[in-house]
């Protein structure tokens, strides 16, 4: 788990924000790892959270990929971002208003995604981020912000949630 993550997710559920998971997974397309192997990975992820006493609301994850493997995952979907079937369940199962949501990620297509259902963006700096930051500029999908870790970001959301109240108040 990236450094300061726990923390992070730990300072949304403190103020009784939804997080979620919301991951590519083509690697059980392409035949690299089954769905099955995808739950101690899970597990494993929970568990380091609850170290920092923090939890997701839960973890949607594509199997998917439009091109390679084998069906039933080799199959041009809803759910694999940018496109955005993975957020749209999230916001029937839990009631999510995504215009007031945020995406934080490290790909153009975590911010493709953001953008396409109305929320908030932020750009990561770990992983991808570096070479994601690039593409977003040249492809136009610019997020609302970019961070250079998730901690940084997370504290970005809550200024942004802070303003929001006290605009309203």
């Amino acid at each position: 788990m990236i450094a300061g993550a726990g923390k992070a997710v730990r300072n949304l559920n403190e103020r009784s924000l939804l997080t979620f998971v919301v991951s590519n997974q083509s690697g059980v397309a392409r035949g690299l790892l089954t769905e099955a192997d995808l739950v101690p990975i899970h597990k494993r992820l929970e568990e380091e959270l609850a170290r920092d006493h923090a939890h997701l609301d839960r973890i949607y994850y594509c199997p998917h990929h439009p091109t390679l493997g084998t069906p039933p995952y080799r199959l041009s979907c809803d759910c694999r971002k940018p496109q955005t079937g993975m957020f749209q369940r999230a916001a029937e199962e839990f009631g999510v208003d995504l215009r007031r949501s945020y995406v934080v990620g490290d790909k153009v297509a975590d911010i493709e995604a953001g953008r396409a259902i109305g929320a908030h963006t932020v750009l990561v700096l770990t992983g991808y981020g570096p070479s994601s930051l690039h593409e977003c500029r040249a492809s136009g999908a610019v997020p609302d912000a970019v961070k250079p870790t998730v901690a940084e970001a997370v504290e970005y959301i809550l200024q942004q949630l802070e303003g929001d109240v006290q605009n309203h108040a």
